[in-house]
């Protein structure tokens, strides 16, 4: 094939249009790897966080720990522009946001004493928090778990969801109370035990949020960082629980 006399006339152009191009997105690149980018997260977040941004974003980590309804607020508000929390889709369509998986937890019970075989959801208690401030992510969660599941509620007014006044909780109870996301990876004392719930088993999810009208370099290059080559992540058919408004929820 060659060129025809026109071809040949507009070729310098082109390959000038080429080259035009190629700096554009070098410079861009530079510029989202220079612009800070502030996440929020609420106590998980992947372990290869800050080197997938490394050379592609400038993160900053929002210090201000805050739930999760909290947090995709402050996306929607633009106190922070990205945000690793538990969200529903409702939450996105109210606020214009967009969530992408991270990662899951699955939820596992406590109990006392030295049984470790599994419980049924049915068999467990769920502590719902009168702090609405707080725990309203976990109290949302909480209420429709209990709902489907026919566990056993116990209010408590304490902040004890999590921490020491959650085994306190166990003791005083002596039955499997379930752990929330708060508590997945603090060590259990050794007078109590995990116990994996079953028929189902509770999962946790965890999203990358950030806004639908999301225009900022800077932000477009993190969250496609932190999002991308994720791999596939599922959930165990059959045996999972999610609430009905969970993005994730299958069919």
């Amino acid at each position: 094939m060659t060129l025809t006399p026109a071809g040949e006339a507009l070729l310098p152009r082109t390959r000038a249009l080429l080259e035009q191009a190629d700096e554009l997105r070098r410079a861009a690149a530079g510029l989202a790897a220079d612009e800070p980018v502030r996440l929020g997260y609420v106590n998980w977040c992947p372990a290869d966080l800050t080197s997938r941004a490394t050379g592609v974003a400038h993160l900053l980590i929002d210090t201000w720990v805050l739930p999760s309804h909290t947090q995709a607020a402050q996306v929607a508000d633009g106190s922070i522009d990205l945000a690793i929390c538990w969200v529903r889709a409702g939450d996105l369509a109210t606020y214009g946001l967009e969530a992408q998986l991270l990662g899951a937890d699955r939820l596992y019970a406590v109990g006392a004493g030295t049984d470790t075989s599994p419980v049924r959801a049915r068999d467990t208690a769920v502590l719902v928090d009168a702090d609405e401030t707080s725990w309203l992510s976990w109290n949302r969660y909480a209420a429709e778990f209990l709902a489907d599941t026919g566990a056993t509620r116990i209010p408590i007014d304490d902040g004890g969801i999590t921490g020491p006044a959650f085994f306190d909780h166990v003791r005083r109870l002596r039955r499997p109370l379930v752990n929330s996301p708060k508590g997945q990876r603090t060590p259990i004392p050794p007078d109590l035990v995990r116990r994996p719930i079953v028929a189902p088993a509770p999962y946790w999810t965890w999203s990358l949020v950030r806004r639908r009208t999301e225009s900022q370099p800077s932000v477009l290059a993190a969250a496609n960082a932190l999002t991308g080559d994720r791999g596939d992540l599922t959930f165990d058919d059959g045996v999972a629980w999610l609430p009905s408004d969970d993005p994730y929820r299958p069919g």
